[in-house]
């Protein structure tokens, strides 16, 4: 053996040495975890629940957001076939966008231009005249003699005597004076982001519809695309007839504000056409609206006009909103109802919203899917 194999095989022998110390020695591997010990499935079982209860809370901490996204998908939805009707005439989607939503924005303008002075004339002239109404109020002898027994009268002139004293009542009754800046920044940020999420949405809408139906299967898509179309065509027709009869609801209330010398019926029936495309509530904030203007020019006529307005209401929702419904949706004038309250109940003033076209879509879907299948069994 040559000098140069001896300092080779020392050389390899040192270096072997070197990584044996250097790799230690851990063991061999235990025993897999028993997964069915008490122990591992408590811990398993408080993770999950754990996690859940995570989740759920960070849920409702972001549930105003999934409103916001969702009142907007439905607004773009609504406004799809406005945007179509434009783009058969020759122009692309960005420009029929644009139209739709520049009336929207001259709308807007419009109606703070056109109702917010007159309202706010209105609610100051009320605020000066109050107590010479109640004081016509306690002359009718009926009223005089319920107010012995309940004297609403006296403590509804006890709380505008604060008001117009000092004005501590009012404020405190919108949660101050930071409450109110607060409400009213709260309020246009979100009407901003909705315009703006509606905005992005409808100009999208086609692109994300397309996108979403490649998850379904290929031999079932075409189906899926007109089932989707429906349901979105369903969603517009609805916007379309809540428009329709929120104008009939103006024009109603407009002819009876020039009968009965209304200051500003045009304002009045503005307020009312908004006031209508609001579920739940919206009768409601315009008939009180319209009963205050009313009240400005005498007690008589504010009863008149809040009788007035309350059977047109009555009329509205058993006569004309089910047959223009069912006309444009479809939906039986039962199902309108009891769909309304049920998504009322559900999810407030969203849940009202929803609740019609989320009704016409299941029948679209029961007529088009299950109903078939059931007769082929």
């Amino acid at each position: 053996m040559t000098i140069s194999e001896r300092i080779g095989g020392k050389i390899s022998k040192k270096a072997s040495s070197k990584e044996a110390s250097v790799t230690p020695n851990y063991g061999s591997a235990g025993a897999p975890i028993d997964r069915g010990h008490p122990f591992y499935f408590g811990f398993v079982a408080t993770m999950g629940a754990l996690s859940a209860f995570v989740l759920l809370n960070a849920l409702a901490n972001a549930s105003q957001v999934f409103v916001i996204i969702l009142v907007a998908l439905f607004l773009a939805m609504g406004l799809n076939p406005a945007v179509e009707a434009i783009r058969r005439r020759g122009l692309s989607r960005t420009t029929a966008v644009a139209i739709i939503f520049s009336g929207v924005i001259i709308f807007v303008g419009l109606f703070f231009a056109l109702v917010v002075p007159p309202l706010v004339n209105q609610s100051a002239h009320l605020i000066n005249i109050a107590p010479t109404l109640l004081q016509d109020l306690k002359a009718n002898p009926r009223i005089a003699s319920l107010n012995e027994h309940y004297a609403f009268i006296d403590a509804i002139q006890k709380k505008l005597n604060s008001v117009t004293s000092d004005g501590t009542l009012l404020i405190s009754a919108f949660g101050g004076v930071i409450g109110v800046g607060k409400t009213v920044l709260s309020g246009t940020f979100t009407g901003l982001t909705i315009l703006v999420l509606t905005l992005y949405f409808i100009t999208s809408l086609p692109q994300a519809t397309d996108l979403a139906l490649k998850l379904v299967p290929a031999t079932r898509r075409p189906r899926i695309t007109l089932l989707t179309n429906a349901i979105i065509a369903r969603v517009g027709a609805f916007v379309g007839s809540q428009i329709l009869v929120s104008a009939l609801a103006s024009i109603f209330v407009t002819i009876v504000s020039l009968i009965l010398g209304l200051p500003s019926p045009i304002t009045i029936g503005i307020i009312v056409f908004i006031c209508g495309l609001v579920p739940l509530i919206g009768h409601f904030l315009g008939c009180s609206i319209v009963t205050l203007i009313a009240a400005t020019q005498s007690v008589s006529i504010g009863i008149i006009a809040f009788v007035t307005y309350v059977l047109y209401v009555q009329l509205e929702n058993y006569v004309v909103t089910p047959r223009i419904m069912k006309r444009t949706l479809a939906v039986p004038g039962a199902v309108t109802i009891i769909s309304a309250l049920i998504g009322t109940s559900l999810l407030g003033l969203v849940g009202g919203l929803l609740a019609v076209p989320v009704a016409a879509s299941i029948i679209l879907i029961l007529e088009e899917v299950v109903y078939p299948r059931a007769e082929q069994n």
